[in-house]
């Protein structure tokens, strides 16, 4: 078998990689032993790594966990919506499947996710709670093709987050069949984005555009201020 195709032993992986390999591990521990070293320490033996070295991996504790979950929850999203099934749908479409995908992704962690939201909570940890937030809407508005770099970018992302924050709240609590309740729940507040966003295109097609250049910097500089 060619060396690129060959799968790493655990001992060769770097700290990154090893952390990806971990993730989805120490989730399905997290629903018992918390977001902890000993859920750590239970995936590292399971997946055949040095316990010390996993912990050295995650040494900055929980949220570098979570972190490192939600990222592979992400490159699932990816692998089961690549680009040429994303292209052949509308906007909403592509929001409301890449939402989906994320949930799909979750559906067996539902009490991981749950423990993980309650650490994120947390005062100290909602700076990087909001960072994380951000990557994951970020994220799935450039997979679904929006390419803005205005103040759109902005309210997008701020409208998907409050969105997707609103459906995983009902997505952990939801037992109907095929968690028919969160679909329903996540279309009705993505029809109601798609709205808002009609509604603003027509609105600022007629103002003066001065004004909107105005408001695009103002945004931006709450984001990257000036030092």
């Amino acid at each position: 078998m060619d060396d690129a195709t060959t799968p790493l032993a655990p001992a060769d992986l770097t700290l990154d990689e090893l952390r990806a390999a971990l993730a989805p591990l120490i989730a399905a521990n997290a629903a018992f032993d918390g977001w902890s070293m000993a859920a750590v320490t239970a995936a590292a033996k399971t997946f055949g790594a040095d316990t010390d070295v996993a912990a050295l991996a995650f040494a900055d504790g929980p949220v570098a966990t979570i972190d490192a979950w939600f990222a592979d929850i992400d490159r699932r999203m990816i692998e089961a919506l690549p680009a040429d099934r994303l292209s052949a749908m509308k906007i909403r479409e592509r929001i409301t499947a890449l939402v989906e995908a994320r949930l799909a992704a979750v559906a067996g962690e539902r009490e991981s996710l749950r423990r993980a939201l309650a650490i994120l909570a947390m005062p100290r940890n909602v700076a990087r709670a909001t960072r994380l937030g951000w990557r994951t809407v970020d994220l799935m508005w450039r997979l679904a093709g929006d390419t803005a770099t205005d103040y759109n970018h902005y309210t997008k992302r701020a409208m998907l987050g409050g969105v997707y924050g609103a459906t995983i709240a009902v997505f952990l609590d939801d037992e109907s069949g095929g968690h028919a309740d969160t679909r329903a729940f996540l279309g009705r507040r993505i029809d109601g984005i798609m709205r808002f966003e009609k509604a603003k295109g027509r609105f600022l097609a007629s103002r003066d555009p001065e004004r909107r250049i105005s408001l695009s910097r103002f945004i931006g500089r709450l984001r990257y201020p000036a030092v």
